[in-house]
């Protein structure tokens, strides 16, 4: 899928009600790219339906208390809709002291760098911190995407989280406009 591929995303909305946040405009924003955790691949199941194993819900937890920790408390969530990912997510979730919106968009399952760019320039003004939970290849390229002096070349681990930061809006991010300011394994 080259620069022709296109997705037509949802416009991406956070915030309290009707009206959005009620304080001012955000200018620095925070991007947290992170993998599934290890799921398993037990026979006669589709692949979208796969459980993690017990070291997923492991690493998910040391994940969420990670990000808690360093305070990377996301407003918005956007995670594939796959079985790993939403359990990836949730025990993410159990380690944070707020409680984002949280979407599950079905295009996160099999999106591009490109089309994952695509995506977050879409994310409202609004959101200060974005938590993206997918897979690879799309989010380990992202990532380089942003920053290819600074991410791993190898791509993330599962469990993996690389953090991102640029200033201005979402639409304005771009190549080369979100540093990786820290990232995070679960294991070696």
């Amino acid at each position: 899928m080259g620069a022709a591929f296109s997705h037509n995303f949802p416009k991406v909305v956070a915030g309290k009600g009707a009206g959005g946040w009620e304080y001012g405009p955000v200018t620095t924003r925070t991007l947290v790219i992170l993998r599934h955790a290890k799921a398993a691949n037990p026979e006669g199941v589709i692949d979208s339906d796969r459980p993690l194993t017990s070291r997923g819900h492991a690493d998910a937890a040391a994940a969420g208390a990670w990000l808690a920790h360093r305070g990377y408390l996301p407003d918005l969530v956007l995670c594939s809709p796959a079985r790993r990912t939403k359990e990836t997510w949730h025990g993410v979730a159990l380690a944070l002291p707020t409680a984002p919106t949280v979407r599950y968009l079905e295009d996160l399952y099999s999106a591009s760098a490109t089309g994952l760019l695509e995506l977050v320039t879409t994310i409202d003004a609004g959101t200060s911190t974005a938590l993206l939970v997918g897979h690879n290849p799309g989010l380990s390229q992202l990532s380089i995407l942003f920053d290819p002096d600074g991410a791993d070349p190898d791509g993330l681990r599962t469990a993996g989280a690389a953090v991102h930061r640029f200033d201005g809006t979402w639409v304005d991010c771009g190549p080369r406009a979100a540093a990786l300011v820290a990232a995070f394994t679960a294991r070696a």
